[in-house]
């Protein structure tokens, strides 16, 4: 869904809810050696900060998802805010650091 120009996500859409304050969604695949290690480090990061959610979705399965965020590879992190709103997306296994820069853009 695209509101003002930006791109939103649901909750619906995801297939789980969406974080008090932020979301990290991280497209994975079963085949995805740095998507391991994006797992955890995502995982760590929303334990460290209250009303954050991490939410896998695994690409393969959600296809329709992955055309309309034009996702090209795994893993794909999207940061959202508290409405579901896409503030920062990469590619590529992300540094901690840079999680928790992304995160300031959007609570």
């Amino acid at each position: 869904m695209r509101v003002d120009g930006a791109v939103r996500l649901t909750a619906a859409e995801l297939g789980a809810p969406l974080g008090e304050r932020a979301t990290l969604v991280q497209f994975s695949t079963s085949f995805c050696q740095p998507c391991r290690a994006t797992r955890r480090t995502l995982a760590e990061v929303a334990g460290m900060v209250r009303g954050v959610a991490h939410v896998e979705v695994d690409a393969e399965s959600s296809l329709e998802l992955v055309r309309r965020l034009e996702v090209s590879r795994t893993p794909t992190v999207l940061v959202l805010d508290a409405s579901g709103r896409v503030v920062r997306r990469a590619a590529g296994q992300p540094r901690k650091a840079d999680v928790i820069a992304a995160l300031g853009e959007a609570v």
